[in-house]
């Protein structure tokens, strides 16, 4: 991705998330990313496909790293945990990424599949293995409340209420809690030390860390 192409990608990932709207006036999003509405029309293969495109490459990006947290653990509860913390860390460190994610990560169908990706491998499997308290045909509803209370821990840390450390610990140790692993096991595991996110190769990872880097 070009330098150009970066600035109204990142442009449009912070006005999406802003305003709510799933379509940008070529004015604003020019201004925003500091070129001219030329620029958008020579740079865009298509404006009206752009909050699709957006949104898909951060599902994509996002489930791959996820996916690469599952080879280096064995319990699905300390994947589960770490999963959680890496949303709402994520959210601190990157707030434009936070508030798209926030805006958009429940209702928008490229964004669902982040939950039906790395998560829903994990209640599964958590099920298989009886390392949880849940029935095979309550994983999809319980995706939900995942889905629901990582996007809230994120709103709390961009909004300021609670630091993403006490927020990702919280939200991770609720949600082990409510999957039937012992209280004092979901509160160790939820406050285990939180590594990088793992990288992709660039190919592959190049959009976001292009973007959010910028």
């Amino acid at each position: 991705m070009s330098s150009v192409e970066c600035r109204i990608f990142q442009a449009a990932l912070r006005l999406f998330g802003k305003t709510g709207a799933t379509q940008l006036p070529i004015r604003e999003l020019a201004e925003a990313a500091g070129v001219a509405r030329g620029t958008i029309y020579n740079n865009l293969g298509s404006h009206d496909a752009l909050f699709e495109e957006v949104a898909g490459k951060l599902a994509s990006e996002m489930t791959e790293r996820l996916a690469c947290v599952k080879e280096t653990m064995s319990d699905p509860a300390e994947r589960l945990s770490h999963g959680i913390r890496f949303f709402i860390r994520r959210a601190h460190e990157e707030p434009d990424w936070g508030r798209f994610f926030v805006r958009f990560g429940l209702g928008t169908p490229s964004l669902q599949a982040v939950w039906n990706g790395s998560p829903m491998q994990n209640i599964v499997s958590g099920i298989a293995e009886k390392r949880y308290d849940l029935r095979p045909e309550q994983a999809s509803s319980f995706i939900a409340f995942i889905g629901s209370s990582v996007v809230a821990g994120m709103l709390l840390v961009l909004e300021g209420h609670r630091t993403w450390r006490d927020a990702g610990a919280d939200m991770a140790e609720l949600v082990l809690r409510a999957l039937g692993i012992p209280p004092e096991q979901a509160r160790t595991l939820s406050r285990t030390e939180l590594p990088p996110l793992p990288e992709l190769p660039v190919a592959a990872s190049g959009f976001l860390k292009e973007v959010t880097s910028a």
